[in-house]
């Protein structure tokens, strides 16, 4: 296994909390007008991205099965 960042309960909240924005923006997209549609997808890529940043420090499926449990 490999080893965890430095600051892993910083950035175990920081997953949880972009993941739990992620969810919250798809929801609005569903209810959104189409002028605030591209808005939104911008800043989901934006959480996208950080969460892939956060994911890739973390051995593989860590994070996956630490949050399942």
């Amino acid at each position: 296994m490999s080893k965890l960042p430095k600051k892993f309960p910083e950035y175990l909240i920081m997953y949880k909390i972009i993941t739990k924005k992620i969810l919250e923006l798809n929801d609005k997209k569903m209810k959104s007008k189409r002028s605030e549609l591209e808005e939104i997808q911008e800043k989901l890529k934006k959480y996208e991205l950080e969460k892939m940043k956060i994911t890739s420090m973390f051995p593989e499926k860590f994070l996956k099965d630490y949050l399942e449990k």
